[in-house]
């Protein structure tokens, strides 16, 4: 056992001894303290397999308590979620099932990805809706793209700006001079995009955005919602069953 696990196990262990001394008291009236917590830890070496037990169980009951948490979070902001008319989509707006995706345009995984989520409109025949969310969690030109992305929008270029600098394959590319190339190439007034960068509207937009992505725990990039589901990472299969179960329901 590794020094990083027997503090866990003999808390776990403190933990099973506290848990089960009334049982055993009662059981065995007029035993003293000391006696029952010899015959319980005596116990617990002799079967250190209940050690392991009430670990799985235990993280079990943190796997469900945590998937309730993040259901009541996505119903609580289902409107900020799926229904903000300043998000930036694709697909009909009558889809049946809306796709929610946080991303950060130094993600190599968004990158990849990128082509895929771009296609599920088509794919599924109009029944699906994109909408996009920045989430620049690597920060510093992270967060300078996800601010041009969004002034590009006021030029109804988001989505032109949006695969643009997802097209920049190495991270160290992204730089002032390439967000103003790649805007420039989509036929964006660069200057005016530089203004809204700046302006309250657009900081606040993206502000919004990523207090969104906080309050429902989105620790990394891409991160996926579709219903009540939080999907992370760029896990096709499981995003496409999630799409056709809810395309079903």
């Amino acid at each position: 056992m590794t020094p990083l696990l027997r503090k866990p196990l003999l808390a776990l262990a403190a933990t099973a001894i506290a848990l089960m001394l009334p049982a055993c008291a009662d059981a065995g009236a007029g035993a003293s303290k000391a006696e029952i917590e010899k015959i319980v830890r005596d116990y617990i070496i002799e079967n250190p397999e209940i050690i392991e037990e009430a670990l799985i169980a235990l993280g079990e009951k943190e796997k469900v308590a945590q998937a309730a948490a993040a259901r009541a979070a996505i119903n609580s902001n289902a409107d900020k979620l799926y229904s903000l008319a300043s998000d930036y989509s694709i697909g009909p707006a009558d889809a049946r099932v809306t796709v929610v995706e946080f991303f950060d345009y130094r993600c190599g995984y968004c990158k990849r990805s990128v082509d895929w989520v771009r296609a599920l409109p088509e794919e599924y025949d109009g029944q699906v809706r994109i909408v996009f969310k920045e989430l620049p969690i690597f920060g510093g030109i992270s967060e300078t793209a996800a601010l041009a992305a969004l002034a590009a929008g006021k030029q109804d270029k988001y989505l032109e700006m949006h695969v643009g600098l997802m097209a920049i394959k190495s991270n160290d590319d992204l730089t002032d001079a390439s967000i103003d190339k790649v805007a420039q190439a989509s036929g964006i007034n660069v200057a005016r995009m530089r203004a809204d960068m700046k302006s309250m509207a657009v900081q606040q937009q993206l502000s919004e955005m990523k207090i969104l992505g906080q309050d429902l725990a989105v620790g990394g990039t891409p991160g996926f919602f579709i219903g009540e589901q939080h999907i992370e990472g760029a896990n096709i299969p499981l995003l496409e069953s999630a799409i056709e179960d809810a395309l079903e329901g």
